[in-house]
């Protein structure tokens, strides 16, 4: 197993390859909470993710017979940009293959870094299996995302970062996919300090190491924004490093994950993936697990795609009541809805959208339905626009 000299050496290796990314409190977020609260920015890395650290830490250990040959990784995502830009770096050949599905964003970075990327299957399994095939066929070593000691003592180094930052941390929140990162954190964390807390996070959609480790049978989903974390099948290694050294898993859903998303980017003015943003979910979702403690929480990644983006800021404004969708019964005559745009801007909201509606409502046939998407201030100005609407004669209801 794994043991803390090894990511000590690791720290060595690493030393001037990355960023050594700054780790600090944020006094919103630990009033919000009720801990106290403190982030690392893996997002700020140069590709955006903690997985340079294993990446460029197994690539400085291959054999100059193993350089000269050059590697290949399987990923759709992080891992792929991570072993592309440190092979760049290092002058290493590297082989990326990748499922036919992933973005073309990502696909296109990935090649930027002068990686020869190989689309193939539909599943990462299918991608998987090509690349262990390619990795014999054209002797390449294979530099597996998560099942790799070197990878996880990579990844390690992300505690010994923090604690060296804030020693006087107890508990430690980590995302969980294949397990790399919260294996090496771990290694760290009982070292140093034997009664820290060290607890996982997987989203309810991909709980296979949750369901490995505490022996429960929740189903897999097909998809999830902390694509991330979206592992079928947890690490060999990782898996018995999580069993001794891990004290709890918990698991979260979609929507925490998208308000612990938007919450980072409105509190903290940072940009995480959904799998950067999977321990503050924890932590909002557990409040009373984690009052009163010190906690640590990583925020691991920072590549999203912006449609997506884009689509968790709206939801997110429509859960917090700055969005809201009002329906608006009224007779269908000249003026009518002149009248109901004016007695919304009284009552202080903006309208972003307007669908004025005669066949598909039940109203009597005189009448017409008016569907509005309002900015407003929360749920007590919501309840406020309505009001005004109704001692105005409107019949008003939320959509």
């Amino acid at each position: 197993m794994i043991e803390y000299q090894d990511i000590q050496a690791a720290e060595q290796r690493l030393q001037g390859h990355l960023l050594r990314t700054p780790c600090v409190a944020s006094q919103t977020l630990s009033d919000i909470t009720g801990a106290q609260v403190f982030l690392k920015f893996e997002n700020l890395q140069f590709t955006a993710s903690f997985k340079e650290r294993g990446a460029c830490n197994k690539l400085a250990q291959l054999t100059p017979e193993q350089s000269a040959r050059g590697v290949i990784a399987m990923s759709a995502g992080n891992h792929a940009q991570g072993v592309a830009y440190h092979a760049q770096r290092l002058g290493l050949h590297a082989v990326i293959v990748m499922p036919r599905f992933t973005p073309g964003v990502k696909v296109e970075r990935t090649r930027g870094f002068g990686a020869e990327v190989i689309l193939h299957g539909d599943t990462l399994e299918e991608s998987r299996s090509h690349a262990y095939a390619l990795a014999e066929q054209r002797q390449l070593t294979f530099v597996h995302p998560y099942d790799d000691d070197a990878i996880i003592a990579g990844q390690g180094t992300v505690a010994l970062e923090m604690l060296e930052d804030v020693p006087d941390l107890d508990t430690l929140i980590i995302a969980i996919g294949g397990g790399g990162l919260i294996s090496g954190m771990a290694t760290v964390a009982k070292a140093l300090k034997p009664t820290m807390e060290v607890v996982g996070v997987q989203t309810v959609r991909f709980p296979a190491m949750f369901n490995a480790i505490q022996g429960t049978q929740h189903p897999q989903g097909t998809s999830t924004i902390a694509e991330g974390i979206a592992v079928g099948t947890p690490g060999r290694i990782p898996m018995d490093v999580i069993r001794a050294r891990v004290d709890d898993l918990l698991l979260v859903d979609e929507g925490d994950i998208e308000q612990a998303l938007v919450m980072l980017l409105e509190v903290e003015k940072t940009l995480v993936e959904g799998a950067g943003a999977v321990g503050l979910a924890a932590l909002l979702k557990y409040p009373e697990r984690f009052k009163g403690k010190r906690v640590g929480l990583v925020l691991c990644g920072g590549n999203i795609d912006p449609l997506l983006l884009a689509a968790i800021i709206e939801r997110g404004m429509v859960r917090a009541g700055r969005l809201a969708r009002i329906r608006v019964g009224a007779r269908d005559v000249p003026g009518s809805l002149a009248r109901i745009t004016a007695t919304v801007a009284e009552a202080g909201a903006n309208i972003e959208e307007v669908h004025h509606q005669r066949a598909f409502t039940t109203l009597s046939a005189q009448n017409a339905e008016v569907e509005l998407v309002v900015q407003t201030r929360g749920h007590a100005h919501v309840q406020e626009v309505l009001t005004v609407l109704r001692q105005a004669g409107f019949d008003a209801q939320l959509g």
